[in-house]
């Protein structure tokens, strides 16, 4: 419904310059891929037990006997939970970044940022099904992104995890300020709904 949604503004040439949402859409592969080929930039909540490899990690073939079936590549180790990825890199990896001024002062809170692989089945075949559809053949190597990861102060380990395809250029604190914008959009549609009355649009209790 949402790629629906986001389809139906671009036929009255309005495109989003980043998607951002909950986790409820960011755990959906086939959303983050319907994204990447309307060629618009996300950044989407996912939970803590997503898997992915590492960036540097490499599908390999095992050595072909000739005989059979040619093998085909993959990764040889298993999917690590992000979780795991993240605490596997030490509290002192991540650095304070302020996002905003809220009414009891400034926002901030502790981040890293990773380039991972996002593993799983779906993606796995929504990638193999974009390199056939464009070059003929699949090397078995997932698509990289960003994962962002935080971790409070006081926390014993990180609380918020969010995959994005935003360029690797792109600097910490933009990424932490638009995984965080939920916040806005959220302040916004509850005032449109109370404060414009859209959640009484049907004319029972407010006038058109």
């Amino acid at each position: 419904m949402a790629l629906d949604t986001i389809d139906e503004l671009a036929g009255w040439g309005l495109v989003p310059p980043v998607v951002v949402a909950d986790a409820g859409y960011g755990q959906n592969a086939d959303f983050r891929d319907g994204l990447e080929h309307r060629s618009i930039d996300y950044v989407v909540a996912i939970r803590s037990d997503v898997t992915a490899h590492p960036y540097e990690a490499r599908p390999t073939a095992p050595r072909w006997s000739g005989n059979g079936r040619k093998p085909q590549p993959r990764y040889r180790g298993r999917p690590t939970p992000v979780a795991a990825l993240a605490a596997g890199h030490g509290r002192h990896a991540f650095t304070e970044v302020t996002w905003r001024e809220g009414s009891r002062g400034p926002m901030r809170s502790h981040f890293l940022a990773l380039r991972v692989r996002p593993a799983g089945i779906k993606s796995r075949r929504l990638a193999q099904a974009a390199a056939l559809a464009g070059h003929g053949h699949w090397d078995g190597v997932l698509p990289e992104v960003a994962l962002l990861v935080e971790w409070p102060d006081g926390a014993q380990a990180p609380t918020g995890y969010w995959l994005s395809n935003l360029s690797d250029t792109l600097s910490l604190a933009e990424l932490v300020r638009l995984a965080k914008i939920r916040w806005r959009i959220e302040h916004d549609y509850r005032e449109l709904k109370h404060g414009l009355g859209l959640d009484h649009f049907e004319g029972r209790s407010w006038t058109g």
